[in-house]
């Protein structure tokens, strides 16, 4: 693996932010021209849910127009989407928005349900993985 990109949404915005829609398709275009600039070969997206709330998901409609607008090359070189603890809100998004993506991308994305899972298809050591989400993970295993 060439490249493991880390993309966490507790970090987002929630939607009620003025100018939301603004500073989330800023947010897609500066993901975009990072992953340009990043990957020459395959990648790995590994995408932490844990202590998002819903008001910080992104609308069905945001995602449509990422999945649309990314390029052909970016899609092909992902080699697999992590979706590491997936609330039931993500499962259900992801569900919806499955026949609008093609059947190979569908077959990329995982649900890893713990870090110590994460750990063992990624080498988590390297990946700057927030307190709040290893807390998170900790109170799974108690």
């Amino acid at each position: 693996m060439n490249a493991v990109i880390l993309f966490t949404s507790c970090y987002l915005p929630e939607n009620t932010v003025e100018d939301y829609e603004y500073v989330m398709d800023n947010l897609f275009r500066y993901i975009v021209g990072t992953l340009d600039l990043m990957v020459s070969e395959n990648y790995l997206l590994v995408y932490l849910c844990a202590m998002a709330p819903r008001n910080k998901l992104p609308s069905i409609k945001w995602l449509k127009q990422c999945y649309t607008s990314i390029d052909r090359r970016l899609k092909k070189d992902l080699k697999g989407l992590l979706v590491v603890h997936p609330a039931w809100y993500i499962r259900a998004l992801l569900t919806v928005v499955k026949p609008f993506i093609s059947e190979k991308f569908g077959r990329k994305i995982r649900f890893i349900q713990t870090l110590q899972e994460l750990s063992e298809l990624v080498p988590t050591d390297r990946l700057q993985i927030p307190d709040a989400v290893r807390q998170f993970d900790a109170g799974l295993r108690r």
